[in-house]
């Protein structure tokens, strides 16, 4: 590469070309994936369908908290960085150090799960066809589209997200069509509610345990902060995403989980069979289709599945991307990985991660399986821990943002609940980090406990080490240092 090439390459910029549309289904798609379509059922299983909806709705209200925060930070400072940045700015530039590189990790670990996923998924239909070269096609797949553009990006995210939609809006309309009796037979009524220890089963232990499940499933719905990087309006596209996804969100869960505790009693078989997120003929939606008398229900669901698989990788590819070129942009990784081509595209950070994506996957097919389970395990805690640096960082930029005399009225966003807000989404984000493998801990299986919980000491050993090398330049910012100053964006197109 000649000095001119080096030098257009440092001069250009990210393309903001993603639109209301394309944030909103990336925050949808990024929360309705397998734990909806597979684990909701294990989950009514565990914990009954009283439990169930309980555990999910408090979820539910967390990450409304976590997403208000979310929307004010990112339409005052709308960039790549996101979690990154704002860590760096508003706590300690060695806590938004750790906070970049556990992002990274945890999407570029989630994209190799997918690609393991996508070859059990599509064993359904080929099972003679090695696994390997489905997550070669869809890795070439993935890794073309997001080598494209971000509109690039939006366009297949928008299409993968809206087949997930529909689906569980067809499930939501059959199964009250079901419910009320006219269609698939009989109504069952409150049958299912009231059988053996419904709604309630198995005790607040249960719940708890759900509570946990349910954390898992709405992860990735902070991926549209770091969209935000990239949306031609984020002062306007931002606070729709915030205020419309949440309700959508809620609505397909606790839709999901009332329709399938009508239909299905909580002692069904399947309903614990498909918990091993393998088994789509165990599935509640495929179980739901076919008493509708949906014949190819299992075929259906199936390629809904690969759908969602799909959506996560394709999105986990393109958080992970730009988070590592927001990173080398600061100064936080190699600067190689900040290069950007004509098109807007951090390629060399792109190849980067589909790289690791690709070694998390063949750890898994060429070994015995138990280096791919580690490292998923430490990427398990990841989301968690995004969460807890989002409400964080709220609360120190909102209180530094008026104590250094700004009006909160000048914001272009602002979380309504403030302070309330970060702070309950903190004390239940600490309960669910805890709470991880609490049975693991009461019976002192150490083994399970040490690969439930090895994301956290990671992290902070992380977050530790940078400080002690950076020294003075990392300490923890007062709240009259607190860099509040936020990003103009003028609107293109």
């Amino acid at each position: 590469m000649t000095q001119a090439d080096t030098s257009a390459t440092e001069t250009r910029e990210l393309k903001r070309g993603l639109h209301t549309r394309h944030l909103q289904m990336i925050a949808i798609g990024g929360a309705i994936g397998t734990g909806l379509f597979l684990g909701s059922g294990g989950t009514i299983s565990q914990a009954g369908p009283g439990g169930a909806l309980l555990a999910y709705a408090a979820i539910g209200v967390m990450v409304l908290f976590v997403m208000q925060s979310l929307g004010e930070l990112s339409t005052h400072l709308p960039v790549a960085g996101s979690f990154h940045t704002y860590g760096s700015k508003y706590i300690s530039p060695s806590f938004g150090f750790a906070m970049g590189w556990n992002y990274w990790f945890n999407w570029a670990i989630t994209l190799a799960a997918e690609l393991v996923a996508a070859g059990v998924i599509m064993s359904f239909w080929l099972p003679d066809v090695p696994s390997w070269i489905w997550a070669a096609v869809f890795l070439a797949l993935l890794t073309g589209l997001n080598f494209l553009s971000a509109r690039a990006f939006g366009e297949g995210e928008f299409w993968f997200s809206a087949i997930k939609v529909t689906a569980v809006l067809v499930f939501l309309v059959l199964g009250v069509l079901m419910i009320a009796g006219i269609l698939g037979g009989p109504s069952p009524g409150f049958s299912n509610w009231t059988t053996g220890e419904a709604p309630f089963a198995g005790g607040w232990m249960s719940i708890i345990a759900v509570f946990m499940i349910a954390g898992f499933s709405f992860q990735g719905t902070e991926l549209v902060g770091v969209a935000a990087g990239e949306s031609k309006d984020p002062r306007r596209d931002m606070p729709r995403a915030i205020r419309t996804v949440f309700w959508r969100i809620m609505l397909f869960y606790i839709g999901a989980i009332v329709v399938i505790g009508f239909l299905l009693p909580y002692t069904d078989p399947n309903l614990l069979a498909s918990a091993d997120n393998e088994d789509i003929t165990a599935s509640p939606f495929t179980l739901v289709f076919e008493r509708a008398g949906i014949a190819v229900a299992a075929s259906v669901m199936n390629a809904v599945i690969l759908t969602a698989i799909l959506s996560a990788g394709n999105s986990g590819l393109y958080a992970s991307t730009r988070m590592l070129y927001a990173m080398a942009k600061e100064g936080t990784a190699p600067r190689l990985f900040a290069r950007l081509n004509e098109r807007g595209v951090p390629v060399m950070a792109l190849v980067a991660t589909a790289f690791i994506g690709l070694f998390g996957f063949l750890t898994e097919v060429m070994g015995d399986g138990a280096a791919y389970t580690w490292l998923i395990n430490v990427s398990g805690l990841s989301g968690f821990i995004v969460w807890i640096g989002i409400a964080w960082c709220h609360f120190r930029f909102r209180r530094a943002y008026v104590h250094q005399g700004h009006d909160v009225e000048n914001l272009p966003y602002r979380a309504p609940l403030f302070p309330i807000g970060p702070i309950i989404a903190l004390v239940m984000l600490i309960v669910v980090v805890a709470g991880q493998n609490i049975e693991a801990v009461a019976d002192g299986r150490v083994l399970e406990v040490a690969s439930a919980y090895i994301g956290l000491p990671i992290f902070l050993l992380v977050w530790g080490l940078h400080r002690l090398i950076t020294g003075p330049r990392s300490r923890f910012i007062s709240l009259k240092d607190v860099d509040v100053d936020g990003l103009e964006i003028t609107p293109k197109g």
